[in-house]
Formats: structure tokens, sequence, C-alpha cells
């Protein structure tokens, strides 16, 4: 009788030890994810307010998270299997290559419109310039210069510049607001208009003349960049083409002998081989990108 017993406790015990090292591994792993998730979200929130799109960091969370799981699900799905151990490994494999990608997705979107509205800003800001010049030329000051440029309404530079002339109304001082500008925006150009205000308002200089200069010297280095991209143009699109032809092969592979290529993708040979060819493409972009990017 007690061996029965002593039968019975012993792997009810061993389940109760396993299930609580479980429960215990599976919490940890979640707040670690939440706490990731919270920061990522938060860190997104504030990068879009830099950019004028007020978005909650929960609703940018909670998409993020159910857009990743439902990722996971159809990676496993469409190249899992659960027959057989490399059929679960590879169903892995893609679940999570498609887990991080759509996680990834927010900050690649949030790059692109910081870019291209940096690209907005330092095309605005050489006229910009130019209007402060002639406005300084009327007798205005300064700061009504600013406000010249944020009455005319251009997006993105009267936003940017309507934040720096709310902040100086509310007692933050001039110089502290043209620094959060700058940083704020993050343009080179507007560096140098910052630091030749600073240094005008140091020094007692004529900033209607620097302003004409840094405008010509903002419209020469625009002209030279313009001249690079339509010289580098025929390397960037080599490196997409060469780096979208393995991508083209798998899908017409695939669309020719499905079966063969599912049995390829659930294989370790074969999750190998997508691993050394994604690493490949990416080092391959790397080189291409770091050739053709000149500074100026």
């Amino acid at each position: 009788m007690n061996s029965d017993v002593f039968a019975i406790l012993i792997p009810l015990l061993y389940l109760g030890c396993f299930s609580l090292m479980a429960y215990v591994l599976v919490s940890g792993l979640k707040e670690a994810m939440d706490g990731v998730s919270d920061t990522y979200s938060q860190q997104a929130s504030r990068e879009l307010e830099n950019l004028f799109l007020f978005i909650p960091a929960s609703r940018i969370a909670s998409l993020s998270q159910t857009a990743s799981i439902i990722g996971f699900i159809l990676g496993f799905l469409l190249f899992g299997s659960v027959a057989s151990p490399e059929g679960l490994l590879g169903g892995a494999v893609a679940g999570l290559f498609l887990f991080f990608l759509i996680r990834m997705l927010p900050a690649i979107a949030i790059h692109f419109l910081k870019t291209r509205r940096l690209e907005r800003f330092n095309v605005q800001l050489t006229e910009a310039l130019v209007t402060m010049s002639n406005a300084l030329r009327a007798g205005f000051s300064i700061q009504q210069a600013f406000e010249t440029i944020v009455q005319e309404g251009r997006k993105p530079i009267a936003q940017e510049f309507g934040v720096f002339v709310q902040q100086t109304r509310v007692g933050v001082r001039f110089e502290e607001a043209l620094k959060n500008l700058e940083e704020r925006v993050g343009s080179d150009d507007l560096t140098l208009m910052v630091r030749a205000v600073e240094i005008a308002r140091q020094t007692g200089g004529n900033l209607t003349e620097v302003f004409e200069l840094i405008a010509t010297t903002i419209r020469e280095r625009t002209r030279i960049e313009g001249k690079i991209k339509s010289m580098t143009a025929m390397g960037r699109l080599q490196g997409i083409v060469v780096g979208m032809i393995p991508l083209f092969l798998m899908v017409a592979m695939t669309l020719l002998d499905p079966v063969m290529m599912m049995n390829f993708f659930r294989s370790i040979e074969g999750i190998a081989i997508l691993f050394l060819t994604v690493i490949l493409l990416i080092t391959g972009a790397l080189v291409i990108r770091k050739i053709v990017n000149i500074e100026v």
C-alpha cells in the first residue's frame, strides 16, 4: 500500500515542481517582455510626438504585440509542422523571424517619417533664412523674425519654430529654447544657423548678412548632394536588385515546386542556409550603403 502511494506521490511531486518552475519562467519572461515593450512603446510615442503625431504609448504597445503574435502564428503555420522535430524548428524560426520583423516595423516607419520630415525642413529652412533676413532688414527683432516664419504656416518648419516661440513666451531663455530646437530637429543646417545666431548675439554681428550667407551655403551644399545622389544612383539600384534576387528566386521556386521548398524550409540545412543568406544580404547592403553615402 505504501509503495503504491509513493508511486503516485513521486510523479505528482515532480509534476508540481516542473509546473512551478515553468510558471516562474513564464512569469519572468512575461514581465521582461512587458518592460521592454513599455520602454519601446514610450520611446516610439516620444519620437512620434517630435513628429507632431500624438499616438498613445499604450496603443502602440497593444498594436505591436498583437501584430507580432499574429506574425509568429502565421510563420509557424506556413513553414512549420508538428509531425517532426525539424518541422517544429523550422516553424519556430520562421515565426520568430516574422515576430521580430513586425516588432521592427514601427521603428523603420518612424525613421522613414523623420528622414522625410528632415528633408522638407532643410528645404524650407533656406527660404526661411531669406525671409528672416528681410524681416531683420525691415527693423524686426530676432524674436519677431521667428514669428514671421510661424505665421506663414508652412509645415514642418512652422511647427518647430512655433514650439520655439511658445517656449520663449512662457519664460524659457532664448539660448535654451534654441538649444531645444536644435536637439529636437537634428538638422546640420539648423545647427549652423543656431551657432551663427548665438555668436552674433554675443559679439553684436550683423544677422542679416549672416542669414543670407548661410542660405547661400545651404543651397550650394544641397546642389552638391543632389549631384552626388544622381552619380551614385546606379550603385544604389544595383544593390537593391542584387539584394532582391534571392527573394525572387525563393518565391519562384516555391511556386514551381512547393513540396520541395517546404521540405527545404523545414530542414535544419535549409534553415542554416536561409540564416546565412540573410546575414550575407545584410552585410552586402551595409557595405554598398557605406560606399554610396558620401558626406558633404
